[in-house]
């Protein structure tokens, strides 16, 4: 597998309104986002445990399903559930940022919290907290025969994004028999997040909500929709108290793009003087 991601970030960018073509192909079939995010990053219990122990845990957020298969009721709203359970994923943040993709004129578009808007390289690529999907991404596609996102934007705006086409030998689906516990998590207290449920649906998730998901996510047990509760409460109280550059910038993101012109530069000013680490540069980084 080789792919060409140098002024692209097709993967880590919400490009929709930069496409002629109907982008929805994670809202197709029996279950459908209950948010509207993007390519959302999934992460596993393990690099969820990462982030909130490196104090980072307020750039994680949850992901439920909408859908009429195995489903409990939240809040009026029917979820996918395991066991009564409503399910959910864990992934990376967006926020508003100037970004010209593809060569395009810098717009706002919403964007992975980690994705520096100048040089479009992940500010976290070389560090351990790096999440596997995006390390082996496209691989599980690859395998499955599914379209990359490096051939939606070949598609939609030319070029050669996904130069090898051959699924590595380490591929393997994201969402395989072992996922539950690990990957996909089950809450188990529905009544708990009808707010948290109606405000994740209304695109206004707050810290506690989120904090109540990553927290137990981080206490799931491989194979099983339980939770270690000392965990989870430890770990929710953490993120709660949480303040690291992640959290700092997606607010101050939010207030530029109501009201400043599209200029990737501004990171400068918003990410590095908070402690965001430098993207690595783009020579040698082919994958």
């Amino acid at each position: 597998m080789e792919v060409d991601c140098e002024g692209c970030a097709g993967c880590c960018i919400d490009w929709r309104p930069l496409a002629d073509g109907a982008l929805e192909h994670e809202r197709r079939g029996p279950y459908e986002p209950l948010d509207d995010a993007y390519n959302l990053v999934s992460l596993r219990r393990e690099e969820i445990r990462r982030f909130v122990e490196g104090g980072q845990g307020d750039a994680l957020t949850p992901r439920l399903w909408t859908g009429d298969g195995d489903s409990v009721t939240v809040g009026g709203v029917e979820l996918a559930a395991i066991d009564r359970r409503p399910t959910f994923l864990i992934g990376l943040r967006h926020v508003p940022k100037p970004v010209g993709p593809f060569g395009a004129e810098p717009t706002w578009l919403s964007t992975c919290v980690f994705l520096d808007p100048d040089s479009l390289q992940c500010r976290i690529h070389d560090a351990e907290s790096y999440p596997e999907t995006c390390q082996t991404y496209p691989g599980s596609n690859l395998l499955l025969g599914a379209e990359t996102e490096c051939e939606r934007v070949e598609r939609e705006h030319g070029g050669h994004r996904l130069l090898d086409t051959e699924a590595p030998p380490d591929a393997e689906p994201m969402l395989g028999p072992g996922a539950v516990g690990t990957r996909v998590f089950a809450h188990p207290e529905p009544d708990r997040i009808e707010a948290a449920v109606a405000r994740i649906r209304d695109g206004e998730a707050t810290a506690r909500d989120r904090a109540e998901f990553v927290a137990v996510a981080a206490a799931a047990s491989p194979g099983t929709v339980e939770i270690e509760e000392s965990y989870y409460e430890r770990t929710r109280e953490r993120i709660q108290t949480t303040d690291s550059w992640v959290g700092g910038a997606i607010d101050d993101w939010q207030r530029r793009a109501r009201t400043e012109t599209a200029d990737p530069a501004l990171a400068e000013s918003i990410e590095a003087p908070r402690g965001a680490p430098q993207p690595a540069g783009w020579e040698g980084t082919t994958e």
